[in-house]
């Protein structure tokens, strides 16, 4: 048990001097550019190594140097996650990226976007490389390998069929030094190029949007017009959208502001009747005064008689004789014409002073 004890101790703290040599080792890729190879290779002292001996993070005194290579046009995130993985491969990695110059990329694969500086360049910012190697050969062979000190070879492992062979890497396979490393899938260079062809109008108007002439462009008379027309279309268009886009929050806005002073004035309407009726209504306080001051008044002022009852006694007048006339001075003033009640009266009266003027002659 001891033993065994021991043995973990040392083998860990084989583990901490591996860690502790491998941050000593220092990273300019994470501070400047990766440089570039010298032609004359690198001075490096190198032993055989295994796979299985570099995973343990053997030999100690050296990184393990790891060769990848590529075109690298328009770098983008598929190429860098694969220079990650090689970068990963083992504890402490020395990685050295080849790129291939224009004449053998156009001779084996095709036209390029970027130049070789361009993707020369590009490849030393990337914080994964430690060194790049420009215009490397397309097959690997053994001198090279040599010359540059490599241990391992990484790249996917799908066979990579060009100049003639079915697979570039065969015989990097079979000597032992090839390290698979897996593709990103969903985005390549072929993909972007595939992106910008099948949108070319679109770019085409953003670049002549920019200031890019249709000289710069390759593009024609016609089709410059025919581009330059649409962008103002375009513009015309986001210019009615954004009036109806603040069209819609004015009025929303409004409508809003509408239900608010709607709900307010219903309420004021609600509190006004409610205050009304408590004032007018039957059982109110303005029919109580109005009580109050009704009897106040039948107080103070006296007491009427109804309209329909006579106020004094009918006065009683005199029969006239018939043998006397009433004899009427000349200074005796005419009375008024009477009313139709009184006119009535006379004639009450005549017809009393007949009756008695008949009873006397009779008596007689």
């Amino acid at each position: 048990m001891a033993g065994r004890r021991r043995g973990r101790n040392n083998n860990g703290h084989q583990q901490q001097q591996a860690t502790q040599n491998q941050r000593r080792v220092p990273r300019k890729a994470l501070r400047e550019p990766a440089p570039f190879a010298k032609p004359t290779g690198s001075e490096a002292e190198t032993e055989k190594l295994t796979i299985t001996q570099a995973r343990r993070g053997t030999p100690a005194h050296r990184p393990v140097r790891v060769y990848a290579d590529g075109i690298f046009d328009l770098f983008h995130s598929g190429h860098a996650r694969a220079l990650m993985q090689a970068k990963n491969l083992f504890p402490n990695t020395h990685l050295i990226v080849g790129v291939c110059s224009d004449e053998l990329t156009h001779k084996y694969k095709g036209f390029t976007v970027m130049s070789e500086d361009e993707r020369y360049d590009a490849l030393t910012h990337c914080r994964y490389v430690d060194e790049v190697v420009r215009d490397a050969p397309w097959t690997l062979t053994t001198d090279f390998l040599k010359l540059h000190k490599i241990d391992f070879v990484a790249h996917d492992d799908i066979p990579y069929t060009s100049a003639g062979s079915e697979d570039v890497y065969k015989h990097i396979k079979e000597a032992g030094m090839f390290v698979a490393t897996e593709r990103t899938e969903g985005i390549s260079t072929s993909d972007l190029i595939t992106r910008i062809v099948r949108n070319y109008d679109i770019y085409v108007r953003r670049n002549l949007q920019r200031g890019y002439t249709a000289r710069e462009l390759n593009v024609g008379f016609i089709n410059e017009n025919k581009y330059r027309l649409q962008n103002q279309v375009d513009k015309v268009k986001e210019t009615v959208r954004t009036v109806e886009e603040k069209s819609k929050s004015f009025v929303y806005k409004v409508e809003e502001k509408s239900h608010d002073l709607i709900h307010k004035w219903e309420e004021k309407s609600r509190e006004f009747i409610g205050n009304f009726l408590e004032l007018f209504g039957p059982d109110g306080a303005w029919h109580a005064i109005q009580e109050r001051s009704g009897r106040m008044l039948q107080a103070l002022s006296p007491y009427s008689s109804p309209r329909g009852s006579p106020s004094s006694s009918p006065t009683r007048r005199r029969s006239i004789s018939p043998d006397s006339s009433p004899s009427l001075s000349p200074s005796s003033s005419v009375s008024p014409p009477s009313s139709p009640s009184a006119s009535s009266q006379k004639r009450g009266s005549r017809s009393s002073v007949k009756s008695a003027s008949t009873y006397a002659r009779h008596a007689q």
